[in-house]
């Protein structure tokens, strides 16, 4: 797999938000069969930044419903990317 097709978007909420600023630390949504080690070379090929650790962590689809049958949103993958002391990622 490519680096873009690993890393699909960067999570922008308020928490992870803090996070980068506080604690170095960033939030991307993930291809879900990317391991680990995969999400970390292609957070060092696209950034060009040192990641000390990634965490981890899958959601399953929830179930809903709108006039009709049930139906399933898709599954994805949470990464938490922690970063050499000093290094930055301007994403907005």
């Amino acid at each position: 797999m490519e680096a873009h097709d690993i890393i699909q978007t960067a999570s922008l909420t308020e928490k992870s938000t803090l996070m980068s600023e506080k604690m170095n630390k960033y939030v991307f949504r993930v291809n879900p069969k990317a391991n680990k080690v995969q999400i970390k070379n292609a957070i060092e090929r696209l950034f060009q930044k040192k990641v000390v650790a990634v965490n981890t962590s899958n959601y399953s689809g929830k179930w809903t419903r709108t006039r009709g049958p049930m139906g399933r949103k898709s599954k994805w993958k949470k990464a938490i990317v922690t970063l050499k002391e000093g290094d930055k990622i301007e994403l907005v």
